[in-house]
């Protein structure tokens, strides 16, 4: 690739972000050129919404890809269209959406400091945060095809002329 792609794996997300809000203020490479966050946090399984649905296999939920830039949301999209063809579910994409799952991940430090961000999420589900979320219950096959999506999008940013524009800012839900 034209860029350097950096994979972080952080940890202390259930006790407060901690990794990644370490990285974000003590980072290896500045975050003012950090072109984009691809969070991937829970894409192995079946989200509780989906289970009955019959194109259960072929969807990701996308939560904050227009949230600090017009450009990623759109390269998204087309990435999906000439390389995946699954459903981009953003229904947890609403700044307000009483989940808060935008504010629940490891991708929120980093767009708290302008990074424009994509959280990739499978939904919730019976194991959820539990210790019965075991590795034989991911859907490998599933994961795999979540797993090249991700790679063609990333693929794309470390390739691009340009740097995503930065041309919205953040907004703080109500009550927030």
């Amino acid at each position: 690739p034209r860029r350097t792609i950096l994979f972080i794996t952080v940890c202390g997300e259930e006790k407060g972000l901690w990794g990644s809000n370490y990285y974000s203020n003590h980072p290896l490479f500045p975050l003012e050129k950090t072109s984009v966050d691809l969070n991937i946090d829970m894409v192995g399984r079946i989200g509780s919404e989906y289970l009955k649905d019959k194109d259960s296999t072929n969807y990701v939920y996308m939560i904050g890809d227009d949230k600090l830039s017009t450009d990623l949301a759109p390269i998204a999209d087309m990435i999906n269209k000439t390389y995946s063809g699954i459903k981009l579910d953003r229904k947890y994409n609403d700044i307000n959406d009483p989940n808060r799952f935008y504010y629940r991940s490891d991708h929120y430090n980093f767009a708290q400091k302008g990074v424009p961000i994509i959280f990739y999420f499978n939904g919730t589900h019976a194991d959820y945060h539990k210790p019965t979320d075991t590795p034989d219950k991911i859907n490998y096959p599933l994961m795999a095809k979540r797993g090249q999506y991700i790679f063609y999008t990333a693929w794309e940013m470390a390739n691009r002329n340009d740097m995503l524009k930065r041309d919205l800012q953040l907004e703080k839900p109500k009550g927030f």
